[in-house]
């Protein structure tokens, strides 16, 4: 039975859920980690003027409102792309990861007995 258990398409199938167990956890770590950015977003940096130029024309309030929120928007964007993609790789790992495992399970339950009776 030894032989049996490490046979190739054990390997294969052991391997696939390892890959795939490692895609779950990054997976969810992304997804926790884009959530808390949506819920705490970081603020937008802007490169405020400081020294005025001869010459140079400042920005109003108005314009550097609109760049902030320019900025906002972006980081949003960016958060949501990202939590998008989390979430895809769940959808595609998860599944994955369900199936091989069960494959394991079943070829080494011997006849007659379930998971449980081992």
């Amino acid at each position: 039975m030894a032989t049996d258990r490490w046979s190739l398409r054990n390997i294969y199938l052991y391997l696939v859920c390892l890959i795939t167990l490692i895609m779950i956890i990054f997976g969810t770590v992304g997804i926790v980690r884009n959530v808390v950015e949506l819920v705490y977003p970081e603020p937008p940096y802007i490169d405020y003027p400081t020294v005025k130029e001869p010459g140079v024309e400042q920005p109003t309030a108005e314009e550097l409102e609109e760049v902030r929120k320019a900025e906002q928007d972006r980081q949003l964007r960016y958060t949501i792309i990202n939590l998008v993609g989390n979430a895809a790789l769940l959808l595609v790992a998860g599944p994955l990861y369900v199936y091989h495992w069960r494959k394991i399970e079943t070829e080494h339950v011997p006849s007659g007995k379930t998971t449980s009776e081992e």
